[in-house]
């Protein structure tokens, strides 16, 4: 019910000059029901931030347990490389020993070889019984015995060294060779598991930059839906600002017909009794002719044109479909400096601000012939006016400029009947009006 009563209040039927002008609630309806979707896109968009910044997050601490890993990974493969360091210099120390040990060998193999030609020159054992056969006294045998145990005794031991200082060899080249060989596919392990922890903190990155460029789009989202919240705001206020003004200016204007129609009244009174009076002395006089009856009033002063040119120079670019899509208004350009831009009719200002695309913006509510109207200057080089301002027509409002997405001085002109909305779905051809 108070719903009901708040949309017949808004309902006004005013009497301008003889005119029944009405404004009904549809406007400021359509507003409301602009700011709801609004209000449901930018719930919608501060969930999809939420979201994205959790997801952010968890991206972030991705990111960081694999630096971590980088980190561990890395001092891995620092220990290897020093493990495969001290191994070479272990390799290149052995390489030094085995260098002696085969030099030992070669030269056990060259006296083994003398005594084998020795011997095979000598006759082998015979040789050895000659000696002890050649004692001079037992004693002498004695001695030659222990001398020959002796040499026996040191061929063995020649023999076991010799084959010992070759499994020394062959039993270090293994153990180094296969350490080497460990350490080197540990270590290519390692720089595999490293390329593989790059390769995902690289994804991690990309992933991350993409959610950073994600948050702008939707940063921008929210501004554009609050900026549209804004003038839809902004309007509300300015319609409800030109009902008033408007009720005022009948209230006026019939306050003022009041005052006319009593001064009337008073002069034809006034006249009624000169008339009076002067057809008593006519009573008592010949006949005379008649008065002549009163002048009419004059008729009211024809009202200029309800919207004015807003600037003058060239029209550039008309209303309708060009190259890049629907232009929504009409350019008019003039070079120079100062070049003003003044109010196509009067109204409230509903928007004095500065857009991306629009540059310096003036946004004028206008209730005209009991018709809501919104007129828009774009591009300006400055604002001369603040919302919530009361504007006559043809009052300053700033100068042509090239702000915002501009390639050029002029003023984009903008007309709509109705409220202005995103979708310009109120937007008609300016030119009709202000020619």
């Amino acid at each position: 019910m108070k719903k009901k009563l708040m949309i017949a209040s808004l309902s006004l039927s005013l009497g301008l000059n003889g005119f029944t002008y009405q404004v009904s609630a549809e406007t400021l309806n359509s507003i409301k029901q602009k700011q709801e979707q609004n209000k449901k896109q930018e719930s919608q968009k501060k969930s999809e931030m939420h979201d994205n910044h959790e997801e952010q997050d968890e991206t972030l601490a991705k990111i960081d347990n694999i630096a971590a890993e980088l980190k561990k990974t890395g001092n891995k493969i620092s220990e290897k490389e020093s493990d495969i360091t001290s191994t070479k210099a272990v390799i290149s120390g052995l390489k030094e020993e085995i260098a002696v040990l085969e030099k030992r060998i070669a030269e056990r193999d060259k006296l083994l070889k003398e005594r084998v030609k020795s011997m095979y020159e000598n006759g082998g054992a015979v040789s050895y019984l000659s000696v002890m056969l050649g004692s001079s006294s037992f004693g002498d045998f004695i001695d030659r015995m222990i001398s020959l145990n002796l040499i026996a005794s040191q061929d063995q031991t020649i023999l076991e060294e010799h084959r010992s200082d070759k499994d020394k060899v062959a039993k270090k080249k293994s153990q180094v060779e296969t350490e080497l060989q460990n350490l080197t596919a540990s270590l290519s392990e390692l720089q595999g598991l490293k390329n593989q922890l790059n390769a995902q903190k690289k994804e991690q990155n990309r992933l991350l930059a993409s959610l950073k460029e994600e948050e702008q789009h939707i940063h921008e989202d929210l501004m554009d839906i609050e900026e549209k919240n804004a003038i839809l705001t902004a309007q509300e206020a300015a319609i409800k600002a030109e009902i008033a003004r408007a009720q005022q200016e009948a209230e006026r204007k019939k306050r003022e017909e009041a005052a006319r129609k009593a001064a009337a009244a008073a002069a034809a009174r006034a006249e009624a009794q000169k008339a009076s009076a002067q057809a008593n002395k006519r009573s008592s006089a010949p006949a005379a002719k008649p008065a002549p009856a009163p002048a009419p009033a004059p008729a009211p002063a024809v009202s200029s044109r309800d919207f004015a040119f807003p600037t003058s120079g060239y029209i550039t670019s008309r209303y309708g479909y060009r190259e890049g899509g629907m232009h929504y208004g009409v350019d008019i350009a003039k070079p120079g400096a100062g070049v003003a831009v003044t109010a196509a009719a009067g109204g409230t200002v509903a928007r004095s601000y500065y857009s991306d695309s629009y540059g310096n913006c003036v946004l004028i509510t206008h209730y005209v012939n009991g018709q809501i109207y919104t007129t828009v200057y774009a591009h300006m080089r400055n604002r001369a006016v603040s919302e919530g301002q009361s504007v006559s027509q043809g009052q300053y409002l700033g100068d042509q400029g090239n702000t915002g997405n501009s390639f050029g001085q002029h003023l984009h002109f903008e007309m709509h009947k109705g409220g202005w909305n995103a979708a310009k779905s109120n937007a008609v051809d300016p030119l009709p009006y202000i020619q």
